[in-house]
Order: structure tokens, then C-alpha cells, then sequence
């Protein structure tokens, strides 16, 4: 039966045990391929065949042989990794990178400093002059609410108009005439740079 207990533990250490051996047999595989040095017979310790203490140099001790190359799965891996490192760009320093990083934030800041420069919303009212052909000319009446204001230039973003008229049109029992009043246009909020 499977449903009980002692069971179920047994089946499931059988796929961790398989796992366990099929490692094993890999570390003894790679193991065994590993070749092994001879130690040399003037090495301190050992003695010769001859049952003879080694005779002490008194020159320096010879330079290590150059590495032998070892063929084996992981010296081709180390190969393999040497390889791909130097195909990679090399890595800066923490340094470098912070470095880096402020200059190019330097650059986007100044970048977006120059794309809008600082306006501000003004509010007042400025008269917009009546140009040639007889409309009003707001553009106009934006900047000079925007210079009274210390500012450059505008532009209109709200405007209103009012009637004027002259003060004959007061007077009692007189007639109005077509240029006894006019229309004028005045510009009531701007955008100034």
C-alpha cells in the first residue's frame, strides 16, 4: 500500500539516493583522470635509492617548471572560461561607474535645461494694439505685459474685451453714431519666458 507513511518516505529517498551515486561515480570519474606528479628524488625528506640522505644545494632552488598542460574536462572548461574573459569588455571600478553616471546625468540635465527654459504664468491686463488690417494683436500685448512684468517675451493665453465708447454718447437725446464706441481687446493671463 502506498498510502501509508513508511512508504511514502521510502519512495521518495530512492530519487535522492540515485542522484547521490551518479555523483559519486562523476567525482571518482574526474578523480582518476587527474594525473599525478612524481616528486622529484632531491626534494628534503626523501631519500634516494641508494639509502642516502639528499645532499643539500647551496645554489637557489631551481624556477618551477612551466604548467604542464593537463588534458581533462575541467582544464578544457578553465580554457573555455579564459577565452570568453577576454572576449568581454573590461569591468571598471565602483568609481568609474559613479563617475560616469554624473557625467551623463550632467549632460541629460543640461540637455532638458536648455529644451524649456523657465517660464512662469502672469496674470495682469495689457491692451492689445490694433494692427494694419484692423484686428488686434495679442502677441503684442503679451509681451508687454510679460516686460512689465521683468520678463522677455509671452504668450497670450487669455484675453478679454470690453467696449469703450466716447462721452458723447452720454449725453441725453443724442443720437449714437457707429464710431462713438469701439471694441478693445486686452490680454489677461500670459505665458512669460
Amino acid at each position: 500500500m502506498l498510502d501509508r507513511p513508511g512508504n511514502l518516505i521510502a519512495h521518495s529517498r530512492m530519487p535522492l539516493a540515485t542522484a547521490n551515486a551518479a555523483l559519486l561515480i562523476l567525482l571518482v570519474a574526474a578523480g582518476a583522470a587527474w594525473p599525478q606528479a612524481v616528486p622529484p628524488l632531491s626534494s628534503p625528506g626523501i631519500q634516494s635509492p641508494a639509502g642516502q640522505a639528499p645532499q643539500q644545494a647551496e645554489t637557489a632552488p631551481p624556477a618551477p617548471p612551466a604548467r604542464e598542460e593537463n588534458p581533462g574536462l575541467f582544464n578544457e572548461m578553465g580554457k573555455l572560461f579564459e577565452k570568453s574573459l577576454s572576449v568581454l569588455p573590461g569591468l571598471k571600478s565602483p568609481g568609474e561607474t559613479i563617475e560616469d553616471f554624473n557625467a551623463r546625468a550632467k549632460d541629460a540635465g543640461d540637455s532638458l535645461s536648455r529644451l524649456a527654459k523657465p517660464s512662469s504664468l502672469v496674470a495682469g491686463r495689457m491692451i492689445c494694439p490694433v494692427s494694419a488690417n484692423g484686428a488686434p494683436d495679442c502677441k503684442a500685448g503679451a509681451d508687454k505685459l510679460c516686460q512689465a512684468k521683468g520678463f522677455k517675451d509671452g504668450k497670450s493665453l487669455n484675453t478679454d474685451s470690453a467696449e469703450t465708447c466716447s462721452a458723447k454718447v452720454l449725453i441725453p437725446g443724442r443720437a449714437r453714431k457707429p464710431d462713438d464706441c469701439r471694441t478693445d481687446n486686452y490680454v489677461t493671463s500670459a505665458m512669460c519666458r
